[in-house]
């Protein structure tokens, strides 16, 4: 099932069991894809965002409410960071299965040799058929000393 009907299915089971928490994060889910959709439209793309795209926009939120509950934790304020992680648990439902570091090391070596990187010059390219191959599944910020550090090795 598409995730925007994975979404919207899970609305209304969150409303049928009064889950007012979970309820809420579907909702800014929900929102959140709504939003990009009227900005795709607005670029003359009239389908909306594709699937990609919605596992971007769920990676992002999940970093924003990370980097929301490490401010929070810094500042004492342990009830917004578990609101913050209890959000991160719903998204994440959503996200594929994150890869582990092996499984990360193989992918960007895979990539490398798929776009015949041969130097640091290259990292976009590698870096662009990572995105489009494992959206959702790891941390491109992470990522990225990866990827230069095998470019640099030569």
């Amino acid at each position: 099932m598409e995730l925007r009907a994975r979404v919207m299915a899970s609305i209304k089971q969150a409303m049928k069991d009064k889950a007012t928490a979970r309820l809420s994060t579907l909702r800014l889910i929900s929102a959140a894809i709504k939003d990009r959709d009227i900005a795709a439209r607005a670029e003359g793309n009239d389908d909306g965002v594709d699937e990609t795209e919605v596992l971007a926009i769920l990676g992002k939120m999940v970093k924003q409410r990370r980097e929301s509950a490490r401010t929070y934790e810094e500042g004492n304020r342990l009830d917004l960071a578990e609101r913050e992680l209890a959000e991160i648990e719903v998204i994440e439902e959503y996200l594929p299965k994150a890869l582990s570091s092996a499984e990360v090391d193989k992918a960007v070596a895979d990539a490398v040799s798929e776009v015949g990187a041969e130097s640091i010059r290259d990292m976009g390219r590698v870096m662009g058929a990572l995105k489009a191959k494992y959206t959702g599944q790891m941390d491109f910020g992470a990522v990225g000393p990866k990827v230069k550090d095998r470019l640099s090795a030569g």
